[in-house]
């Protein structure tokens, strides 16, 4: 005999030899602490208390990857490169080649006019999809809730400040669209504390109708047509007034809601 418990040994209790009531090696397996070795480990193994399972920081004793956090903040990262942002991006890579193309020679040439013009036609058609798909599929991120208007307003502006240098539209016609969209642009900010403008429906008409007219007017159109841009450029500027009054209707009414409420809750605190 040894004089080693059978627990202590790693086995339990050897065929044919009869176990004692209050024997150590009987002790050891009825014990409460037998009970500690978890299910299908083999046996002599030592159980693992909590200590050893929360030490690795997961439930299962399971260490993480090391970087694991490098490694969710660059796919946190990444998803800054969807598809919706990707079109936001070539809008405004766009902006200085529409322009290069507009004034390419002596900017009244048809053909580089025509160049032009498919850029234009491409910004506009890239602006109505990104924030479908990116409202669609879940894809808004902090980058394009700020680069979406800037590359709006970026594609519109030149196209209209490139028209009126070269003549072809009355510098009083850029500055009214121009004035209207910057001021609604910082119209939304100073209002933000109380909410949220939303896009009406004549506001996307008039989106819809600047570019329309827009395009007309850098393609080097004669005859007929010229004279038809010039009435669709006249719808685009009254839409333009109309909803930008609207606009400022909204803005005046959120605010002083936004007022009322936080007074309320003032004296409801108060009491």
């Amino acid at each position: 005999m040894t004089g080693i418990p059978a627990s202590a040994a790693g086995g339990s209790r050897a065929p044919g030899v009869a176990s004692t009531p209050g024997a150590p090696g009987t002790a050891a397996m009825t014990g409460p602490k037998a009970n500690k070795r978890p299910s299908g480990a083999p046996t002599g193994q030592a159980a693992k208390g909590p200590d050893a399972a929360g030490s690795s920081g997961s439930p299962d004793g399971v260490r993480p990857p090391r970087g694991g956090k490098l490694t969710a903040a660059a796919v946190n990262q990444a998803s800054v490169w969807n598809v919706a942002n990707l079109l936001t991006m070539l809008r405004l890579v766009l902006v200085p080649g529409f322009v290069a193309l507009m004034l390419a020679g002596g900017g009244y040439d048809p053909a580089w006019r025509s160049l032009a013009w498919a850029a234009f036609a491409i910004a506009m058609i890239t602006d109505l999809f990104d924030g479908h798909l990116a409202r669609t599929y879940n894809l808004v991120t902090d980058f394009g809730k700020i680069a979406d208007p800037i590359a709006d307003k970026a594609i519109m502006g030149a196209a209209l400040i490139c028209l009126s240098w070269l003549g072809d539209l009355p510098w009083w016609v850029t500055g009214v669209i121009l004035g209207r969209e910057l001021g609604i642009t910082l119209l939304r900010f100073l209002v933000i504390r109380y909410g949220v403008i939303p896009a009406s429906r004549g506001g996307k008409l008039k989106t819809l109708t600047q570019g329309v007219a827009v395009g007309m007017y850098v393609l080097a159109l004669t005859g007929w047509l010229a004279t038809l841009r010039f009435w669709v450029m006249a719808a685009a500027l009254v839409l333009t007034v109309v909803t930008g009054l609207d606009y400022v209707r909204q803005a005046i009414v959120l605010r002083r809601r936004g007022i009322a409420e936080r007074r309320a809750a003032a004296e409801e605190a108060e009491r």
